[in-house]
């Protein structure tokens, strides 16, 4: 497979505290997703692929140059429509008001939200806000999907819901790149998953390796805490 992302000796230091700590890794699967304990790296790694954060060393390397869009755990509503929320990201994109309505339109549609495109976005519950921030990203067509921890505010069926998003959105292309603290989650998405412990990129293998057979103490230690 082809890599999409190179990280060489990539660091963060905040107040003189190590963040992320010299991480390489180089991505090629389609569906990636990083796991590790509370505290570990795991937002801060994926801020800093996307550009949110500057490093304090190494480098990030795309050998292929990929748009990008990302969904946050608690996603951020305008005090706006449903469907003017969707839209938004369009009309900075510079695309005419007929395409971003009809783009939109065909988003929220995806994601089962285009009977409620009128209503004011902050009055959603959180699974219909995070459903909405997906289909805002889903409208752009990125080449790349950042998910940090999309579910965890969420309850069973909004879970499994954004799950099946995911999903369909993995399945229109879009390479998967996501944080979860939930195990079955994790292996129901990724088809690889990097861990991450103490800001240290330690593992990365295909899931059912992880899973079975994780390769460093960190790892093992961190499923049997995860694992009821």
């Amino acid at each position: 497979m082809t890599v999409w992302l190179a990280i060489d000796g990539l660091g963060l230091i905040e107040g003189g505290t190590t963040i992320i700590d010299s991480a390489t890794l180089t991505l090629s699967a389609q569906r990636n997703v990083v796991l590790g304990p509370n505290g570990a790296g795991k937002s801060t790694l994926l801020r800093l692929i996307h550009g949110l954060l500057h490093p304090s060393g190494g480098r990030i390397a795309w050998p292929t140059s990929l748009s990008q869009a990302m969904v946050f755990q608690r996603p951020v509503m305008l005090r706006t429509t449903v469907l003017a929320n969707v839209e938004y990201g369009l009309k900075l994109k510079g695309y005419a008001t007929a395409e971003r309505r009809r783009r939109a339109g065909e988003s929220l549609a995806r994601v089962g939200l285009e009977h409620i495109a009128a209503r004011p976005a902050r009055l959603l519950s959180g699974g219909e806000q995070q459903r909405v921030a997906l289909a805002r990203a889903w409208a752009l067509e990125p080449e790349l999907l950042i998910l940090d921890e999309p579910t965890a505010s969420l309850d069973p069926a909004s879970s499994r819901e954004v799950e099946r998003i995911i999903d369909e959105i993995a399945a229109s292309g879009t390479r998967i790149l996501m944080t979860t603290h939930n195990l079955g989650q994790a292996k129901r998405i990724a088809e690889e998953i990097v861990f991450i412990d103490r800001g240290r990129i330690v593992e990365q293998t295909a899931v059912e390796p992880f899973f079975t057979l994780p390769q460093t103490e960190a790892a093992q230690r961190f499923l049997q805490e995860e694992t009821p």
